[in-house]
């Protein structure tokens, strides 16, 4: 393999290896550290408009960068919001968002994160042999989202709930889902 070809696409590449490092973490201490994710949020924005100048804001530069920031943070926003994760987790999708530059890849990247994510949480339930008690608990949850229109009591009802819960680490699906869906997309050739 020549050097020009691990430089080829090194921002997914980089992308690609702080998403393991903060997944690795996430997976040891329930906790994506901000020493992760503010600078990757960061350096995105930099970057890009470095390269790409505002650029548009579907496409590279800063514009680009910015929105896609957005559509990351946005993705996951309201599920922590709502008390469903933990804040480093979106700011782990902003950060990717904010070193793709395009939207619609870091929304196709959440998309099959959620895929991943889903797939872990069934089989963590099974694993447990919990999984008809998270079953109905699903659907509490969706009861109250439904039912209940104020986000700081469906925080407060998910905070009391957190200590019955297992607790997924959501760095790990985010990991796994984008890093396939850059293999997939050929992102990282």
């Amino acid at each position: 393999m020549e050097w020009h070809n691990l430089l080829t696409n090194w921002e997914i590449k980089f992308v690609a290896l702080t998403l393991i490092v903060a997944a690795w973490i996430d997976g040891k201490q329930l906790k994506v550290p901000n020493w992760i994710t503010f600078p990757m949020i960061l350096s995105g924005l930099i970057y890009h408009s470095c390269v790409g100048g505002m650029g548009q804001w579907n496409d590279g530069g800063f514009l680009g960068s910015f929105v896609a920031m957005w559509v990351g943070l946005g993705s996951l926003l309201w599920i922590y919001a709502m008390g469903g994760m933990g804040a480093g987790d979106v700011k782990l999708m902003a950060g990717m968002g904010a070193w793709l530059a395009k939207a619609h890849q870091t929304w196709e990247a959440f998309v099959v994160s959620v895929f991943v994510g889903a797939v872990m949480g069934l089989y963590m339930a099974w694993q447990s042999g919990s999984l008809s008690h998270h079953y109905r608990q699903f659907w509490m949850i969706v009861n109250e989202w439904m039912t209940i229109r104020n986000p700081r009591e469906l925080s407060r009802i998910a905070a009391e709930r957190k200590p019955t819960m297992r607790l997924l680490p959501y760095g790990i699906p985010i990991c796994i889902g984008s890093i396939a869906y850059f293999l997939y997309s050929g992102m990282m050739v």
